[in-house]
């Protein structure tokens, strides 16, 4: 299947408990992927479960770290480096409490926007160009400890509105290997569904 030429890490925290919570759109959206390209993330390397699989006629490695989200670095630059894929190739999916929910936003380079488990990977990479999909979780109203609501479960309101919104997010991903992150961009960043807020 020749090289590995991107990296397609989900970020979220491991474990039953927060399977189902805004902080771990990036772990679903990864599985969602998956389940398309008929991959299994079964093996163990740098502490990530990965697989291996064809999208858009390119090799790609799906991952989800599992060292908790504010250790994520670690993981996505061992991988990196064993795979030798670039910066440029290492494709960052999480939620984005800037944006509102339902809402994508793909991205070239950029800060970590106060998102910890970001900023661990920029801090290992070196650098902060690296594409990005971000997918909004903000409810719309004021979000008094941003800590506990990406770690609550979804309501059921959300929960409706997940497998569109993981669809979206899977044919985001499959559009940045297929045509690249400009052309990716154009097709793809989205505003919430009936949303007026500006996003960045």
């Amino acid at each position: 299947m020749g090289e590995v030429r991107y990296l397609v890490v989900g970020l979220g925290n491991p474990g039953p408990q927060y399977e189902m919570t805004p902080h771990n759109l990036g772990f679903l959206t990864v599985d969602r992927l998956a389940r398309r390209v008929e991959a299994r993330l079964t093996r163990f390397e740098c502490q990530a479960l990965v697989g291996q699989a064809m999208v858009a006629d390119e090799k790609v490695l799906l991952a989800k770290p599992q060292t908790f989200m504010n250790l994520s670095g670690q993981s996505v630059k061992g991988l990196a480096a064993k795979y030798g894929v670039e910066p440029e190739g290492v494709v960052l999916i999480y939620d984005d409490l800037d944006l509102p929910w339902g809402s994508l936003r793909i991205r070239e380079r950029g800060s970590a926007g106060g998102h910890h488990g970001v900023e661990d990977v920029i801090r290992c990479l070196g650098t902060q160009a690296f594409p990005r999909l971000r997918l909004g979780i903000h409810p719309g109203h004021e979000v008094r400890d941003g800590a506990k609501f990406v770690l609550a479960p979804f309501r059921s309101g959300q929960k409706q509105e997940l497998d569109p919104l993981l669809d979206a997010a899977a044919d985001a991903v499959e559009s940045i290997v297929a045509e690249g992150v400009a052309k990716a961009m154009t097709a793809h960043n989205r505003r919430a569904p009936g949303s007026k807020r500006e996003e960045e």
